[in-house]
């Protein structure tokens, strides 16, 4: 499961209203008079097809944004081209969110009519009224919206899972921003050198890194840090126990700045090569900067996802039985294992281990911070499909570390988001059927 960003997906709708566009309104070069030609078929896509009408209305509606905003509209070719272009992949991802069973039910439905409403300081009478006078039909305004709610969790679905961020991309996104992640940061350090000789040859090197290592792992296993570097430090502070003082984030030398910024107090650094040999640090301390004390939560959970053979009722169903089950003595972890279609957590029992605030998608969030260790949940729906949760325990933990790195990977995956998103769109277009007929709106050729 991944942290998914919502209540973006009426931002269009909201730019449209904001324009006060009606379907009645004629936008420069596209003018609905009675003498247009009879509605008719413009595109095929797949087992739907696309009405002059609807092209005609999309064209409108986009050229009035263009105009807006002061810009130059193309050539109404290549305009025409675009738009049936892009009815043409709405068209796709809506007969592939039907195809995997992803389904936005009226409750949902109404809340994001609401918030739409609220964000034009409108009550929900209030604003269906507007829509009115501007000559747009309120039924035919919430099934687009129920469009866009598709559209968007079919993306979370089938995008996000393809955005793979590693830990490498977020420890050299902190490490490369650190000066300006850690303001205000000072770290109190430890350091063990094991030098080189001038000249050292193969043998001497392999000898030093082996030597280093081994120190390394008797500071994991407990050994003195100070003691170790008093007995084995070439370093010039080996006399102090390899107590480097207190130093801020700038002040660190570059070799250690990367492994410093994200470790935790008592962690022990990778053995790490320099010209004059190899290098432990210990973080013994750490002050200043943002703390974030945060509330962790341990819990584990089935999800049964809708499909193109399985409704989102039957899912729902499907659960609503194992949660019976699980009521009547059954073993949460082994129906886990057995039916989750989180395969991730479900080799671990349905276990996400724990959970800090923004980890995961806000309805899995909101349900599990409701619950007490112990208690299992009503089954309920996100983004991906139904889940049954159970809370296994509640921490306090300082989050400070957990914080910037979950900061990073949203920075990280934000940057691949639109690239990713291209790549399945093109993919989704090649795959499938499109045949255009656009000779009734233009002389233009097909796309």
């Amino acid at each position: 499961m991944q942290r998914v960003i919502d209540h973006g997906f009426y931002r269009g709708l909201l730019g449209l209203l904001a324009l006060g566009l009606s379907a009645s309104v004629s936008a420069q070069g596209f003018d609905p008079s009675p003498a247009q030609p009879l509605d008719h078929i413009v595109a095929v896509v797949e087992e739907d097809v696309i009405m002059a009408s609807e092209l005609r209305q999309r064209m409108q509606l986009i050229a009035q944004q263009i105009q807006t905003r002061g810009g130059l509209l193309p050539d109404e070719a290549i305009l025409i081209r675009q738009v049936a272009e892009r009815l043409a992949l709405e068209r796709l991802q809506l007969q592939e969110a039907r195809r995997i069973g992803i389904r936005i039910d009226d409750l949902t439905l109404n809340n994001a009519v609401e918030a739409i409403a609220r964000d034009n300081q409108l009550s929900l009478p209030e604003f269906r009224e507007q829509l009115l006078a501007q000559g747009l039909n309120f039924a035919q305004f919430r099934e687009q919206v129920r469009d866009e709610l598709t559209i968007a969790q079919l993306r979370r679905r089938q995008v996000e899972n393809r955005i793979q961020v590693t830990e490498q991309e977020i420890d050299d996104l902190i490490a490369s921003e650190s000066g300006a992640i850690d303001s205000g940061m000072q770290y109190r350090l430890q350091h063990i050198l094991v030098a080189l000789p001038e000249g050292a040859s193969p043998q001497d090197i392999q000898s030093a890194r082996a030597k280093a290592e081994a120190l390394r792992q008797e500071a994991q296993a407990g050994a003195d840090f100070t003691e170790l570097a008093l007995r084995a430090s070439s370093s010039q502070h080996a006399l102090e126990g390899g107590d480097l003082g207190w130093r801020g984030a700038a002040q660190i030398p570059t070799l250690f700045a990367r492994h410093v910024v994200l470790m935790r107090v008592g962690d022990i650094s990778e053995v790490v090569r320099s010209p004059s040999g190899f290098h432990l640090i210990r973080l013994a301390e750490r002050r200043g900067g943002e703390r974030a004390n945060i509330t962790q939560i341990r819990a584990r959970h089935i999800l049964i996802q809708p499909s193109e053979i399985l409704s989102d009722t039957e899912a729902r169903e499907r659960l609503l039985v194992l949660r019976q089950r699980i009521l009547d003595g059954d073993d949460f972890a082994t129906l886990a294992q057995a039916h989750s279609q989180d395969r991730g957590s479900a080799l671990r029992g349905g276990d996400l281990g724990f959970i800090s605030p923004g980890e995961l998608v806000p309805e899995f969030e909101q349900t599990i911070a409701q619950l007490s260790p112990g208690v299992l949940s009503e089954v309920f729906k996100s983004a991906f499909g139904w889940h049954l949760a159970e809370v296994l325990e509640y921490r306090q933990h300082d989050g400070s570390r957990e914080l910037m790195r979950n900061q990073a990977r949203e920075i990280i995956r934000e940057r691949k988001r639109e690239d990713e998103l291209e790549l399945w769109l093109r993919r989704l277009r090649d795959e499938s059927f499109i045949e255009y007929r656009l000779d009734g709106i233009s002389h233009a050729n097909a796309p």
